[in-house]
């Protein structure tokens, strides 16, 4: 039988070190187990129907929190109708078109900056350019542009990544068939990076849903109940800003609890939604 050549001191190390990344792994889902029992428990038991399906009155000091539900819903389609075909065309261009490598490098470090910057120099510079300057006003419309600009660099990144992982043997193939350049893009390319597509997108709902401060500047924070179109031109709250405005402004933590546990319901589905549709494209891909 062959003895092993790992020496006392490295199988100690190798010990230590598996306790150490066990020890992670048990702390981290610990935190995320405890904020979501946490966060349900309180505000699960102050969900009503009434508080669901009803604007605020300050006539009678009803509250209810179904315009800023709207609201949410707008700005997030909003802001991905405007920012998945410019993230997903200039990660193209960049991959496949671009010929200048030291211009691409320049690009994406200049994305990876613009994802470090902080929300509320976002909202503080869609306010000057899309509120003022461009005219909009405080409306949903010059939040969901802002939020675009916001998540760009994470939608290009992305799809980026996850184009250089597409075989550059599958191009070469439809090449070789006869295809041209954008037909090979469109049937080759881009199915096989789906994945990555929908990766960006969930991640860029995350930071829609969990964004507050570029709102408050651009979208504003008003409890009005409009239709979508009439919504878009107006000034509107999502579930964070109602969030932030009960709980600091009102001092309302029931109702702030409560708008935090339907916040989290709401990203748990549209992220169990996403994961459905990419599992979709990936059984039309394996086909």
């Amino acid at each position: 039988m062959k003895k092993s050549n790992i020496s006392p001191k490295r199988k100690c190390y190798n010990s230590i070190m598996k306790l150490l990344m066990a020890l992670s792994v048990i702390i981290t889902c610990s935190l995320v187990v405890f904020l979501i029992v946490y966060v349900l428990a309180k505000g699960l038991p102050n969900i009503t129907w009434e508080l669901l399906s009803t604007k605020p009155s300050y006539v009678t000091g009803k509250i209810g929190i179904l315009p800023d539900i709207l609201n949410t819903l707008y700005i997030i389609i909003a802001t991905l109708l405007v920012v998945i075909p410019l993230g997903v065309g200039a990660a193209v261009y960049l991959n496949e078109y671009a010929q200048n490598k030291k211009l691409v490098s320049i690009i994406e470090y200049a994305a990876e900056t613009l994802s470090g910057i902080p929300s509320i120099i976002y909202g503080l510079v869609g306010m000057l350019f899309f509120c003022q300057f461009l005219n909009m006003k405080t409306s949903l419309i010059a939040g969901a542009l802002t939020l675009a600009i916001m998540n760009l660099p994470t939608i290009m990144r992305t799809t980026q990544e996850s184009l250089k992982t597409v075989p550059q043997s599958y191009r070469e193939g439809a090449f070789g068939l006869g295809a041209g350049k954008w037909r090979v893009i469109r049937t080759v390319v881009l199915p096989g990076c789906v994945d990555g597509i929908i990766t960006g997108c969930i991640l860029s709902i995350g930071r829609i849903l969990g964004e507050s401060a570029a709102l408050l500047f651009t979208a504003g924070f008003a409890h009005a109940l409009n239709g979508i179109i009439q919504g878009m031109v107006s000034s509107g709250s999502t579930l964070t800003v109602a969030l932030y405005f009960y709980a600091k402004e009102q001092g309302e933590f029931e109702v702030a609890f409560a708008i935090a546990a339907v916040l989290m319901i709401l990203t748990l589905i549209i992220n169990l939604v996403t994961e459905l549709i990419k599992r979709y494209f990936k059984k039309r891909r394996d086909l």
